[in-house]
């Protein structure tokens, strides 16, 4: 193992390390190709977060100018029952195998109990890292620290052109374009799908960094609307990373958010907006879609996807710890 070196520097992050941090990343994903690539207004972007403190949740390691690692923790505002918190981090491929990830996983897994004591102390605590199952390194360091895997999710990728299906809008349902004054609706549906099959809500600032930010494609976002009740069925937002188009030469159309109200369920809600968006994007001159979902073949988002032509390019494994 190579002995650190004493010139490093250690800090929180802060929003003017957008440069820096989107270089990391970008090395990063170079080696193990798992998240695209940034610009510096990304990674500034995420940084900028109104929901994250980075004094109290962040902790980067430099060497001058160059960020080595990061450590950055966020919990759950709406958190019931069970606070789960995501810690993300790497280290830059140059400077592994050198200790600085176990300094940050440390730093990641104290920083979760003393925002969840903060914030949710009456709740379960579960501390979560996601990575590709491919890099033997980031597994290497969960199970050294504890953390058990306890599922894994498939990166899907749609090719266009000729396959995409020909799914009709449901019987009483017309599909709308997204606006400012659908986006509230566009939440409330993600978070009562999201309830329905027990994940976290979304307050409306985790839902502006997380969805409509500057990625966000509104022009390939839509909503199904009931005729008669006016309530929206289901909706699906797009972002697409400017960053990664410059990287591979290919324009992708992200889902990041596809949902349905349990009432609309199995009325082919979903599999219509899929179909639109697809045909949209490829108007709109996209070269592929992409999405992320739990890798259970067996699941019924998992049949959808695969019969609307997404193909698995990679799976990504759900580290948890209990403290």
């Amino acid at each position: 193992m190579t002995v650190e070196s004493p010139n490093l520097i250690w800090r929180p992050m802060a929003v003017s390390d957008g440069a820096a941090m989107a270089d990391l990343l970008n090395a990063i994903d170079a080696e193990d190709h798992v998240w695209g690539q940034y610009t510096v207004e990304d990674a500034t972007e995420e940084l900028d977060s109104p929901v994250d403190d980075l004094p109290t949740s962040t902790l980067a390691v430099f060497d001058g100018a160059t960020m080595l690692g990061f450590s950055a923790v966020h919990y759950k505002p709406t958190a019931e029952i069970v606070h789960r918190v995501h810690a993300a981090g790497a280290v830059r491929p140059t400077h592994r195998r050198q200790g600085l990830g176990t300094k940050l996983m440390q730093h990641g897994l104290a920083t979760a109990e003393a925002l969840h004591a903060l914030h949710h102390p009456t709740l379960q605590l579960v501390v979560e890292s996601v990575y590709g199952e491919h890099v033997d390194g980031a597994v290497a360091l969960y199970r050294a620290a504890g953390m058990t895997a306890t599922k894994w999710s498939r990166h899907m990728r749609h090719p266009l052109g000729t396959a995409i299906p020909d799914a009709p809008i449901p019987d009483g349902l017309r599909i709308e374009g997204y606006t400012a004054e659908t986006d509230e609706e566009f939440r409330a549906v993600r978070n009562d799908a999201a309830q329905d099959v027990g994940r976290s809500q979304l307050s409306a600032e985790e839902w502006k960094v997380w969805a409509v930010n500057a990625s966000f494609r509104p022009e390939l976002s839509f909503l199904l609307r009931d005729v008669e009740t006016g309530t929206a069925a289901g909706v699906i937002l797009v972002v697409s990373w400017e960053a990664e188009t410059v990287a591979t030469g290919i324009r992708d159309a992200y889902f990041r958010v596809i949902a349905t109200r349990p009432a609309y369920e199995e009325r082919g809600v979903a599999e219509a907006l899929i179909s639109h968006t697809l045909r949209a994007a490829q108007d709109q001159g996209y070269g592929r879609a992409s999405l992320r979902v739990d890798a259970d073949g067996s699941s019924k988002e998992f049949g959808v996807y695969e019969s609307a032509g997404f193909v698995t390019q990679d799976t990504q494994v759900h580290y948890c710890i209990e403290l």
